[in-house]
């Protein structure tokens, strides 16, 4: 029986007052396919006993059916959970398992090694302390395990185990652990690397795991759990400023006004001066309460909630700081962005970026260069691909708190959401902060927006007119302008051809230039908005994600979205300028509707059927929607 154990029978209370007190350790283990990441994970569960009963039964009879290791035990299959997973063989999924020493908790993800999951071992290592990265004995480096070790380092984690398994298959030979080490060193050492502890395995046998083994008597280090479970883990943030980002502000009752949040930076106490971001207001903390009593002082990594000395307006998404020392506010960053989307990085489209409890607008640009994680070179790219990595300038569309990501992972890291089916398409790391969202200021003009209108005797407003090449969209916003011409008001029709002489001179038709495109028509039609015309836009813009961009530069109801919808089949058979027959011919690429997607509008304001109307019956409807809308007058 051994000291645990005995505790447990003796006193049950004591043991657990000395396991919520044991410090927790978070690691990942990742490397190439088949370097026994699964068999690691399920053997250190096993030595550490924490497996129960109908754990063991249901182990044994799945190595039985689907085990790879004979009558024995086949330990990968406590991780690999999903069917998937144990029919190939491989990890798929990131599958965390939580266990327990004497000295120590754990949290531990085992990290696909397939490249096509790149993305999901991202995931796993952006909350771990440490790596454990497998090398198999007999293959040596390989790509994944440079891969690996490239996004280990790129998500802040500084601390790595090279386990170099399998070496019962190369005869316990020191020359070939010491040449697999030697060699991940050189290449650690690029990445800033510096802290490695490399141990010689055997993850099935258990040589090494959790004992030093007889067939290694050349290896004079500690085995693998001993050393996870005496690592020293201290995080940046634990020793830097006070940093709550505020989840929830806490009102039971009129009484009681709290704001709630993990802290992920330094420590507080009641009476300490704080600032909230972006606002920049100053207070003192008033109590420190959670649901327990209140607390003399909190540090990293607890939830609690704060009570300020004054009423101050904080919000969700706010983040408190140390007074004198606050985190930085800006809306523009160079950062590292790890795509995870099957659709590619579109730049200047616009996405939701979370980043802390705060949820953004941000558009991102080309890639500054795209990194080659085999040979860490930097590459020219246009965008980035399903698991690609680049440099990127990330814009917001208001002031976020932040610090390096560097210096605190929960200030400087980020999730970047697709708008329309609200996935995760990206992750990133902010490195600083652009100069030029410090330097740039918004003027404040003497005539307004107000004034302007005021003299037009109109509101103004934006008609984006939108359907397929050939449709009737041009003949109809040329029809509306007249006839609200006709009627005093004040306009201006940006057209797509004529815009592309000009304006997007420079752009294509690929699916990044469209997007471009019509962010670049949306900025100068609001432009025209504030100087209270009445503007009309007539382009395809395919996608709804764009024409949603365009609806939020401007206020609410000063958007038309009008869907002149005609058929394919139709507008192949108009084909007024010839260039459906050049796409069906494969000699324009990237047109709308024959190899480049439409995305027709789901609810638009106005719904067009070209099959059902003319040009001038539309434009009727169209005016008298603006008059009923109250945008103009019948006679103006």
């Amino acid at each position: 029986m051994d000291a645990q154990t005995a505790l447990i029978e003796s006193d049950i209370e004591r043991y657990l007052e000395l396991h919520r007190n044991k410090s927790l350790l978070r690691f990942i283990t990742c490397g190439s396919v088949d370097d026994g990441k699964s068999t690691l994970i399920g053997r250190l569960l096993y030595e550490s006993k924490s497996l129960l009963d109908d754990q063991l039964g249901a182990l044994d009879a799945d190595s039985k059916r689907y085990g790879t290791q004979g009558d024995a035990l086949d330990f990968a299959l406590l991780v690999d959970g999903l069917s998937a997973e144990r029919e190939q063989g491989i990890t798929i999924d990131v599958a965390y398992r939580f266990f327990a020493t004497g000295k120590r908790k754990f949290i531990v993800a085992d990290t696909p090694g397939h490249e096509q999951y790149t993305r999901n071992m991202v995931t796993g290592a952006s909350t771990a302390d440490l790596a454990v990265i497998l090398v198999d004995a007999r293959k040596g480096l390989l790509t994944q395990t440079r891969r690996h070790t490239f996004l280990a380092s790129l998500v802040g984690i500084r601390r790595v185990v090279l386990a170099v398994n399998k070496l019962d298959l190369v005869d316990w030979s020191h020359g070939v652990f010491a040449g697999i080490e030697r060699a991940y060193r050189e290449f650690a050492a690029q990445l800033g690397i510096a802290n490695i502890v490399a141990i010689p395995l055997s993850a099935l046998r258990g040589d090494n795991m959790t004992a030093p083994s007889a067939n290694t008597p050349w290896y004079h280090g500690p085995s693998l759990l001993q050393h996870l479970e005496q690592v020293e883990i201290d995080s940046p943030a634990e020793h830097g400023p006070l940093r709550l980002p505020v989840q929830w502000v806490n009102r039971p009752d009129h009484a009681f006004r709290g704001f709630s949040g993990r802290l992920v930076g330094g420590r507080v106490r009641p009476g300490d001066a704080v600032r909230v971001l972006p606002s920049g207001r100053t207070s003192t903390v008033g109590r420190i309460v959670t649901l327990d009593g209140d607390l003399p002082e909190a540090v990293s990594g607890q939830s609690v909630t704060l009570t300020l000395a004054d009423e101050i307006d904080v919000s969700r998404g706010d983040v408190i700081c140390a007074a004198g020392d606050p985190a930085g506010l800006a809306d523009q960053f160079e950062a590292h962005v790890v795509w995870m989307g099957e659709e590619p990085l579109l730049p200047g489209r616009s996405y939701l970026v979370k980043l802390g409890a705060a949820t953004v607008g941000a558009s991102i640009a080309a890639p500054k260069y795209l990194v080659d994680v085999n040979t860490l070179e930097h590459l020219a790219a246009k965008t980035l691909q399903l698991n690609e990595t680049g440099v990127c300038v990330l814009t917001l569309d208001r002031a976020v708190a932040f610090d390096p990501y560097a210096q605190n992972r929960d200030m400087g890291g980020f999730i970047v959401v697709d708008r329309l089916s609200n996935q995760t398409v990206g992750a990133g790391m902010l490195h600083f902060a652009l100069r030029r969202s410090q330097n740039i200021h918004w003027q404040a003009l003497e005539v307004d927006k107000t004034a302007r209108v005021r003299m037009n005797g109109h509101r103004p407003g934006v008609l984006w007119f939108t359907g397929l090449s050939g449709s009737g969209k041009s003949t109809i916003a040329n029809i509306v302008e007249r006839r609200l011409h006709a009627l005093g008001a004040r306009t201006y029709l940006l057209d797509g051809d004529n815009v592309r002489h000009g304006l997007s001179k420079d752009l294509g038709f690929t699916a990044a230039d469209r997007v471009e495109n019509i962010r670049r028509i949306g900025e100068v039609a609001r432009l025209m908005v504030d100087a209270g015309l009445i503007v009309l836009t007539a382009f395809i813009s395919p996608f709804r994600s764009e024409r949603e961009l365009a609806r939020g530069m401007v206020e609410d109801g000063e958007f038309v979205e009008i869907f002149v919808d005609t058929p394919l089949a139709v507008v192949e058979q108009r084909d007024p300028k010839g260039l459906y027959r050049k796409a069906r011919k494969g000699e324009l690429k990237n047109f709308t509707g024959i190899d480049s997607p439409y995305e027709a509008p789901e609810a638009p304001e106005l719904h067009v059927d070209t099959m059902q109307s003319d040009p001038e019956r539309a434009a009727d409807a169209i005016i008298g929607y603006l008059v009923q809308r109250g945008i103009i007058r019948a006679t103006n």
